[in-house]
């Protein structure tokens, strides 16, 4: 995966609830609700794995897995920026040259 993009990951408030104090150091609010933002994601299984990018206090960065049941997982928006997609009507790119 490139850059800025990623997954967030949102869950049933039932799966919050049940995944309690452990699960909060994760979260991330947004205008969408509690979500947690993932760097890769794996779904073949029975669980959800989600590989996390975290800062320690002295700035370092490391990965991160972090499981859960897939029952959990009420949807997985992914935030990548491919370019155009969709039907909807499209800017031409101006033409540059003679």
């Amino acid at each position: 995966m490139n850059g800025g993009g990623g997954y967030a990951v949102f869950f049933f408030p039932q799966a919050l609830e049940a995944l309690g104090e452990a699960i909060k150091p994760y979260l991330v609010e947004g205008p969408a609700g509690a979500h947690v933002l993932c760097k890769e994601i794996d779904t073949a299984g029975a669980l959800i794995e989600m590989t996390l990018e975290v800062h320690a206090a002295d700035g370092k960065a490391s990965l991160i897995e972090l499981m859960v049941p897939g029952s959990m997982v009420r949807m997985i928006v992914s935030a990548h920026s491919d370019g155009i997609f969709g039907f909807g009507p499209r800017k031409a790119a101006p033409v540059v040259g003679s």
